[in-house]
């Protein structure tokens, strides 16, 4: 077995493999990149058992086999390399040469048969969506999902498909985001719950990306198909909560103001908030808004007034900042919206502009007890 490859070409394509490996795995075979070999087809395979993904590479080769390179050896020896070909011959002595212009490097390699089977989907059903609008999806989402190994099912994103749009939802049960696409739908209606690790690989290829993804998906597992890279994970199991009836649907109190100056001015204000809390406290009255905050531990507060766009009654409410400034840092709109009805109640927040054609986020924070 031998082919020759660029080294560039090939680093980069291990190092968005390189994200699926574990830093400590269980079986040591996962350590390694499955190289598989087909005349001028060369299929590299990166697995963690819950997630597998593949690349497909064209090299110069007229041979075929299968082996597995230990990948952090290998990444780092192809990082040193300036652009040049590389030619790896599979040896006897069960090692693989690398020639390079300068020298020579053997690695020692393991049996192609033992790395595990990547997973065939049964019974699929299929949708495709461009590339830009998944990882803006993706990213609109996945930080506020939960972090909680009690409740597998927040610590996803769920993925809502309707012959109407697309939603997906991430919720930690003190923050939910939902974000909606109008402008795509989905042959058939499906719902499943996709886990972090998988979406950030996803988020960090397909970021600007013009190309298709196709998502097929069962029972247990996704596969997202796109340019020569495929990913099949295991979805998580269980029902994911109703998040329609956390959403109040009568909001009275509506305000509105500048992002960026909201943002600045929670983040300030945070600083001086109680350390385990991270409550801050906003009282609207009129045009205004005054955001303050209070350690009475520390004997520090902090408070700071802005105009407004108000309409509703007057009313104090209290925030976590760090829940506010998450979402207010994740959005890009120049202004936002803050709806509420009741001190106790979730406040909703949306973005006012930069939303393309048919896209939808909403926003939606617990407010916390103010102890006065």
């Amino acid at each position: 077995m031998k082919f020759i490859v660029s080294s560039s070409y090939l680093l980069k394509q291990l190092q968005v493999l390189g994200g699926v490996i574990n830093n400590s795995n269980t079986l040591p075979i996962l350590d390694n990149f499955l190289f598989e070999l087909n005349q001028n087809q060369l299929t590299v395979s990166a697995s963690d058992l819950e997630t597998t993904m593949s690349s497909v590479l064209e090299v110069d080769s007229d041979s075929e086999g299968s082996i597995a390179v230990p990948a952090k050896l290998l990444l780092d020896t192809l990082k040193t390399f300036p652009e040049q070909p590389l030619t790896f011959v599979v040896e006897n002595n069960n090692t693989i040469e690398i020639s390079s212009n300068h020298g020579k490097y053997a690695l020692a390699y393991a049996d192609g048969a033992e790395f595990p089977n990547s997973v065939e989907l049964a019974d699929a059903s299929s949708t495709t969506i461009l590339g830009d609008i998944l990882a803006t999806a993706i990213s609109k989402t996945i930080f506020a999902s939960g972090n909680d190994d009690l409740r597998p099912v927040m610590s996803g994103v769920f993925f809502q498909f309707s012959p109407e749009n697309l939603t997906f939802v991430a919720t930690d049960a003190h923050k939910l985001v939902k974000y909606q696409r109008h402008d795509v739908t989905a042959s058939q209606v499906a719902e499943f719950i996709m886990p972090k690790k998988p979406l950030n690989l996803l988020k960090g290829i397909l970021a600007g990306s013009e190309s298709d993804v196709t998502i097929d998906y069962n029972e247990s597992n996704a596969k997202f198909t796109f340019d020569n890279i495929e990913l099949v994970c295991r979805l998580i199991d269980g029902k994911y909560p109703n998040y329609e009836a956390v959403i109040p649907k009568e909001n009275p109190n509506k305000l509105t103001i500048d992002r960026s100056q909201f943002f600045g001015s929670v983040r300030r204000v945070s600083i001086f908030s109680n350390k385990t809390t991270h409550q801050i406290r906003l009282k609207i009255a009129g045009a205004e808004l005054n955001i303050s905050a209070e350690d009475v531990d520390y004997s520090n507060k902090a408070e700071e007034r802005l105009t407004c766009d108000y309409q509703g009654d007057d009313m104090e409410i209290g925030f976590n900042s760090r829940f506010l400034n998450e979402m207010l840092n994740n959005l890009t709109s120049d202004n936002v919206s803050l709806e509420m009805s009741l001190p106790n109640r979730a406040g909703i927040l949306t973005p006012i502009d930069g939303l393309d054609e048919g896209e939808h986020v909403t926003m939606l924070v617990m407010p916390v007890m103010l102890n006065n």
